[in-house]
């Protein structure tokens, strides 16, 4: 049976060692910033070789986190892609801030670097690109736009962990880096997780108290914060899969070279992706969507859409962004369809996949 991802087998060998930490954690009622979590932190951080990386409890709040913490006036502008999941939007928007769509390029899913020129105001204060998919956005590009103006990056590397840019972790580049570890991520936990990276060291400080609801030791409280800790449980969970994180980046990379060379279908497109790429999905475009859904069913091939809607087609943004049209955005929400790329799929899997598809 194909599964699109198998996280029980993923981590079959290190469940005996994660039960024994769980228990010891319990033993020790340990739950809340427990060592586990300032040691997951020390090794996140050089695994993305910057100085600080500070755990809380999801992505969506590391975004909010990482805006709230510049104190950025009410109502200024945040530039973020079209085509990436609703928490990049909500989090400027719970930041009090007005998020600003920019198209991805065509037959990519990274932020368009012309239409980023077009788009800058006098209120832009903040560029958030994704590398959706695990595909590294240009960085550099952007820092040459930027160059001289008060804006500044924070990346969203929710499914870009370990990728390169120009032989440079993702996570090292922004001013602010944020990383979801959602169970499904390529590096998760077993509930919700988030991680903000940083060489900042005012910013690590901001960020560390603010996660703690404005506090860097109890009953002292310099600023109103949230409530938003990386759990103990969840840490010492990720501090043994991150020693797997590059084996199995390593692993996808093998299943995506398969697709890229045995998908040979004019009816199948396949998106860009840039250099070291770490293929949280692998996505394909085909504008009879629907025809091959129905096939993939057939052969019990399972499957994903991510995303079927940009960000200004979902109900809740329409008012925010009336009359505005992202046409590359729009065309993967309606022809994508995502493949499985489980580090563990086996290879008659992943031939018996592309046979389908070369068949369709």
């Amino acid at each position: 049976m194909i599964k699109f991802l198998d996280i029980t087998k993923q981590d079959k060998k290190i469940h005996k060692i994660i039960f024994n930490d769980i228990k010891k954690i319990i033993k020790k009622n340990n739950f809340i910033l427990g060592e586990d979590v300032f040691k997951f932190e020390k090794n996140f951080a050089k695994y993305c070789n910057v100085k600080y990386a500070i755990g809380c409890a999801n992505g969506t709040d590391a975004l909010t986190i990482a805006l709230k913490v510049l104190n950025i006036p009410k109502g200024s502008e945040v530039i973020i892609p079209a085509m990436t999941y609703c928490s990049t939007a909500f989090a400027v928007l719970n930041a009090g801030l007005k998020p600003v769509l920019v198209d991805i390029d065509h037959m990519s899913s990274s932020i368009s670097i012309k239409d980023i020129k077009n788009r800058i105001t006098k209120k832009t204060r903040v560029i958030m690109p994704v590398h959706l998919y695990g595909s590294a956005v240009d960085i550099d590009k952007i820092n040459e736009i930027i160059k001289n103006k008060k804006i500044i990056i924070i990346d969203d590397c929710s499914q870009a962990h370990g990728a390169l840019y120009k032989g440079k972790k993702i996570g090292s580049l922004g001013t602010i880096s944020c990383f979801s570890l959602y169970p499904g991520k390529n590096l998760g936990a077993y509930g919700d997780a988030g991680v903000i990276t940083t060489n900042n060291e005012v910013l690590y400080r901001k960020i560390s108290n603010f996660r703690n609801l404005g506090s860097d030791k109890k009953f002292i409280h310099n600023q109103v914060g949230f409530n938003s800790r990386l759990d103990t449980i969840q840490a010492a969970i990720l501090n043994r899969k991150l020693p797997l994180l590059t084996k199995n980046n390593n692993k996808k990379r093998k299943i995506a070279k398969l697709y890229d060379k045995g998908i040979d279908n004019l009816k199948i497109e396949k998106i860009y992706y840039a250099d070291d790429s770490v293929y949280h999905q692998y996505v394909i475009m085909t504008k009879k969507r629907s025809l091959l859904i129905k096939l993939l069913e057939k052969h019990n091939i399972p499957f994903g859409m991510h995303y079927p809607k940009a960000i200004h087609q979902l109900e809740i943004f329409k008012k925010y962004f009336k009359k505005e049209n992202f046409k590359n955005a729009e065309k993967i929400a309606k022809e994508s369809l995502s493949l499985p790329i489980d580090p563990n799929l086996e290879k008659k899997h992943v031939d018996k996949i592309i046979s389908i598809l070369n068949s369709f």
